[in-house]
């Protein structure tokens, strides 16, 4: 296996175990990270991310296939499910993930997933209605930005 599809393997080995910790040591300093919700993380934000999300994690469980790495660029397969903590809506989500690599850290990863089959699951009703409005998935983004930044607040 090479080095760099080791390190995607230990980085969803990780997220299984719920060790937010052990996923940021996966990553370079100047890492940036970007999905549907968390739009153009960078640095010190992209760990403080998967922190956050292991940490409010109680039920969540991860699989991931099709981990491929090369000297400069990868990918990943994965799944969760869990509990959507503000809804307490039970989700499925489907990831594809792209990476690159730089002296044995993750340098930039990019999560492809559906946002609307996303907000149906965690918003019920409301995302069913309206989950593919630029209104509601801008909501999304925010709520998840302003999580982030106050959870940050509190790491310091």
């Amino acid at each position: 296996m090479h080095d760099n599809a080791q390190l995607i393997t230990d980085l969803y080995t990780a997220f299984a175990a719920r060790d937010g910790a052990r996923m940021e040591a996966c990553y370079a300093p100047t890492a940036t990270f970007s999905d549907p919700v968390f739009t153009e993380l960078r640095g010190a934000e992209v760990g403080a991310m998967w922190r956050m999300l292991t940490g409010r994690a109680a039920d969540l469980v991860v699989e991931f296939s099709g981990v491929e790495a090369d000297d400069r660029t990868g990918r990943a397969h994965w799944e969760a499910w869990y509990t959507f903590s503000a809804t307490g809506r039970k989700v499925h989500n489907i990831i594809d993930a792209t990476f690159e690599f730089e002296d044995g850290k993750i340098v930039k990863h990019v999560d492809v997933f559906g946002f609307y089959r996303w907000t149906r699951m965690a918003l019920g009703v409301s995302g069913v209605l309206l989950g593919w409005t630029p209104i509601v998935q801008g909501k999304v983004r925010r709520g998840a930005r302003e999580g982030l930044t106050a959870f940050m607040a509190k790491d310091r």
